[in-house]
This record gives C-alpha cells, sequence and structure tokens, in this order.
C-alpha cells in the first residue's frame, strides 16, 4: 500500500485548522492543541516534536509579559498614564492624536490586547464628555495599536516569534528597539491618515454599550445613599463596592446597619437600602434583596465580595484600576524598567528576562500568585505552543519548500521584491481570517525556505512578516482588540474595512519597499 504524502498530511492539517479558526465555533486553543495533536496522531511528529512547543522560549517570554501587563494595570499605571494624556485637550481632532499616541506606546510595552482593553473605558467616557461619538475614537484605537505593535520587541507574541525564527535561519535576532525602524514611520502615517481621513471613513453611532464612568458613579452613590460630599469612596489604599444580598444567603438575619463593621471586621458599612429606602436603624437585621455601600481596602473587599453570600454589583478590581498609581504601582514601574534594560542590553535571553519579571512583581507584592495565573492569556499561550510544531512540520516534510517554489514559479526568481509581496499578499490575507499570530506561524517557515532558496538575507523576510500580521484591519474577528471596540463603539462587520483598506496597502508597501531598505537582502 502506498505511503501518504507527509506534505499533504501537514498541508490538510493546515486547511482544517483555517476553516475551524475562521469557523469561530471551535475555541482557538482547542484548534491549536488538535493541530499538534493531528501532527502526532499521523506521524508527521514524534510526541516529543508534536508537544515541543509548550516548552519553547517564547512561548514562556509571552506568558511572562501577560503577568508584567497586568502588574501596570491593576496598580493604575495605565489609568495614570490615560488621564494624563487624555486630560489635555478637549478638541476632537488633538483628542484623537493623543488617544492614538498613547495607545501606540502602551501598546509597544504590555502588548495590544492589554493597551486597547485598559483604555476603552477612558476613552468612551471623554469622548462621550466632549460630544463626540465613541465611534469617532475606538476604531483609531484598535489600528492604532497595531501600529504600536511595531515599535519594541514586546509589543506582540509576533514580534518575538520573527527574532527567534531569524535565529534558527542562522541570522541574527532582532534587538529591542530595532522594530521601530519600521514602526515609528508606519505609526505616523497610520495616525495622519487617521487624522485627515478618518471623520470621512468611520460611521457616528451610538454605543451598543458603555463602560462605567467611576467619577459619575461615586457622585451617584453619593446621592442615593446619602452621603456627605465629603466622603472617599475611592483612594489609592481603599475603596467602595456595593452588594446585593440574595436570596438563601447565610448573611440573611444578621444584625448590621450603617456605621457599623461587617462581622469580619473588615469592611464598613456606608450605606444599607431596602426597596430603594434608606434603613438606619441600629435593630436592623438583612434581608433578601438589601443593598449594601461596603468601604474598606482593595485587598479586602475583593476578598469578601467574591464570596458566594454576596452579589457585587462592581468587581472592586476592576474599579481599582481606575485608581492612578494605586498601591504598588511604583513597584511595577521599576519592574518594567529593569525588564526593558535586560531586554535592551541583550543581558539574559529574553524568556529569561521575563521569567524574572513576573517573578519580581510576584515576590513584590504587587499581585498575588493567583492574580499572576489568572493574567496569563492561556488561550494565547496554548495556540502559539500548539501551532509551533505545525512550522516545524512544515520544514521537516518539506511542506514550505513545496510552496516556496510555487510561489517562485508564479513571481519568478529574479526579483526578491516580488517574492516578498507575494508572502505578504499571502500573510494579510490570511491575517484577516484567523489569529494574526496563527497566520505568522505558518507563513515563517515558508519566508526561510524563500530567502534560501533565492540566496538573500532572512531578515527582511522577518520583518516584512511582522509589518503583514499587524495590518490585520479588515475584519472585527481579526484580532481580539478589533473585537473589543465593536460593541462599545457600535461598529459592523462592514465599517472595518472601510478605515482598514487603505491602511492594509500602506503596511502592504512598507513590508515590500520600506522594509528591504533597512534590511538589506
Amino acid at each position: 500500500m502506498r505511503a501518504v504524502d507527509p506534505v499533504a498530511i501537514v498541508m490538510t492539517i493546515l486547511a482544517l485548522a483555517v476553516v475551524a479558526f475562521m469557523s469561530n465555533r471551535v475555541p482557538l486553543g482547542i484548534v491549536a492543541l488538535g493541530v499538534a495533536l493531528a501532527l502526532w496522531a499521523t506521524g508527521v511528529l514524534s510526541l516529543n516534536e508534536a508537544l515541543a512547543g509548550f516548552g519553547d522560549p517564547t512561548v514562556i517570554f509571552i506568558a511572562a509579559l501577560f503577568v508584567v501587563s497586568e502588574a501596570l494595570d491593576s496598580t493604575g499605571v495605565t489609568s495614570w498614564a490615560a488621564q494624563r494624556v487624555l486630560s489635555r485637550s478637549e478638541r476632537p481632532g488633538p483628542l484623537l492624536i493623543l488617544v492614538c499616541l498613547l495607545v501606540a506606546v502602551l501598546t509597544a510595552l504590555i502588548s495590544v490586547n492589554g493597551a486597547v482593553a485598559a483604555l476603552i473605558p477612558m476613552v468612551v467616557v471623554v469622548a462621550v464628555r466632549i460630544g463626540v461619538a465613541p465611534s469617532r475614537m475606538l476604531m483609531p484605537l484598535a489600528f492604532a495599536a497595531h501600529a504600536g505593535s511595531l515599535l519594541l520587541l514586546t509589543g506582540t507574541p509576533v514580534n518575538i516569534l520573527v527574532s527567534e525564527a531569524a535565529v534558527d535561519a542562522g541570522a541574527r535576532p532582532f534587538n529591542f528597539f530595532e522594530y521601530a525602524l519600521a514602526g515609528l514611520p508606519l505609526l505616523a502615517a497610520t495616525i495622519g491618515f487617521i487624522a485627515v481621513f478618518g471623520r470621512r471613513l468611520l460611521p457616528e453611532r451610538e454605543s451598543a454599550s458603555l463602560p462605567p464612568d467611576i467619577t459619575s458613579q461615586v457622585i451617584a452613590l453619593r446621592a442615593q445613599y446619602d452621603l456627605p460630599d465629603d466622603t472617599e469612596l475611592v483612594g489609592v489604599q481603599e475603596g467602595f463596592a456595593e452588594v446585593v444580598i440574595p436570596p438563601r444567603s447565610p448573611l440573611i438575619g444578621t444584625h448590621l446597619f450603617p456605621g457599623m463593621s461587617t462581622p469580619s471586621g473588615d469592611l464598613v458599612v456606608l450605606g444599607l437600602q431596602r426597596g430603594g429606602e434608606d434603613v438606619a436603624g441600629r435593630d436592623t437585621r438583612l434581608r433578601a434583596g438589601d443593598a449594601l455601600l461596603l468601604r474598606g481596602s482593595w485587598e479586602h473587599l475583593q476578598l469578601h465580595t467574591t464570596a458566594p453570600d454576596m452579589l457585587v454589583v462592581d468587581d472592586p478590581a476592576h474599579l481599582r484600576r481606575a485608581v492612578p498609581l494605586g498601591a504598588g504601582a511604583k513597584r511595577a514601574l521599576v519592574i518594567l524598567a529593569a525588564m526593558v534594560v535586560l531586554l535592551a542590553t541583550g543581558a539574559v535571553p529574553p524568556a529569561v528576562a521575563g521569567v524574572l519579571a513576573a517573578a519580581a512583581v510576584v515576590l513584590s507584592g504587587v499581585l498575588t500568585s493567583t492574580q499572576a495565573y489568572r493574567a496569563v492569556s492561556w488561550t494565547t499561550v496554548v495556540l502559539v505552543g500548539g501551532m509551533i510544531p505545525l512550522s516545524t512540520a512544515f520544514i521537516s516534510t518539506g511542506a514550505a519548500d513545496v510552496i516556496a517554489a510555487w510561489l517562485l514559479s508564479v513571481v519568478g526568481d529574479s526579483s526578491p521584491h516580488l517574492a516578498l509581496l507575494a508572502l505578504c499578499v499571502l500573510t494579510v490575507i490570511l491575517g484577516q481570517l484567523i489569529s494574526n499570530t496563527a497566520t505568522v506561524l505558518i507563513m515563517i517557515p515558508i519566508a526561510t525556505v524563500l530567502a534560501a532558496d533565492l540566496q538573500v538575507s532572512v531578515l527582511p523576510f522577518m520583518m516584512a512578516l511582522t509589518v503583514a500580521g499587524a495590518a490585520a484591519f479588515l475584519t472585527p474577528v481579526a484580532t481580539p482588540a478589533n473585537t473589543m471596540v465593536m460593541e462599545p463603539g457600535g461598529y459592523r462587520f462592514t465599517d472595518y474595512w472601510k478605515l482598514g483598506l487603505p491602511l492594509l496597502v500602506l503596511y502592504l508597501v512598507a513590508a515590500v519597499w520600506w522594509v528591504p531598505l533597512i534590511w538589506r537582502f
């Protein structure tokens, strides 16, 4: 019986994975795990090879960056930076530019998804306050974050992947700041295009959902519970939580009234309402449906409001992020600075720098170990770990050679620029349908073979993949950042390509023309 061609097996697994990614019905992590297991089950890779991605230093580094990112966000560093920047202008044009610059800088340090998620509430609140539709601000926020991912090594997992791939191909790694040679011009061009044409290309719609404005929330709670204006509800060390007593709660019947401490002694009751009316009697006992306004340290609020005996209205961990430079912020900034120095100088491998920073975050008390575990986007970790073996299989089976040979037969082998263009076009098409991280992992072995066949440097091919991978503008499913802004911006599926298509063309031009000027063939 004739053996099945390993190349055909790999291409079939790739096709099935792309279909699964595009369906949005199978979780990304499950697809990636399925790819790794399918490569083992079909005999393309050994079990160790199929699972090797989960022990790859790149995966460890990516996971560590999520912990550092959470440390900056949860301690209010991101909130502080946003408030400092967004308070500088109330005019829509300058404010839009400031939003784009801010998210780009934050993205370079804490990743696209982290920066966009942290800034969406503040951008929406500021937009509403100055009378601008959030839809005018949020898509530029996501697209500027894509450009910001090209500024530093830490901007996106893709940057880390292509740097490691360059080393595997026998070239040097990209240094920490080197991405900015492509990223800064693209960021300037992206912001300039949005500033000039954004008003014509962006819809003006009401948000499908608005995030809470903590300032307005504090004012409303003071009025609702008839608290004095000088009652401080939000501070660096302490905050508030509004909770409701659910049916069958063990707290029902507890003797509690405003001014009294809770049974644990950790929190103080600022107000108690029953059926919308204040209850102030000292002989009050809790009933199902009672609403309580509690004050205490952020740690105690988080500890006690997660218990099943009460329902919290707003998660204290979410409210705490709005406090500029809260507890642990200075330590988080010092740890970030130390990690940047280690990465910039190359004193230790990136994975070591990331692990040291993540460990320092926990050991210094900025995050608990539980918070650190929760901060990691395990979907991303599993996605990268599961797709790395596919890249390995592309090379070991010769599938990458087959695709590279096909590309060269189409464009010819006389011009590396044409080969680079074909590679980038495939990348941006695939990147609109599936994760850009998965897309780049698929394209890396093809890029490596193309460079080898053309006998040119692999560096421009890898950097071009980074640029093309960032051009995920045409659909809301292209990146999590695009998805995040869809509901608060009130966007429809077709809104993305109107602003995204010109930007995609711009990124293609940069990948094919600008990148080879800096990183020579």
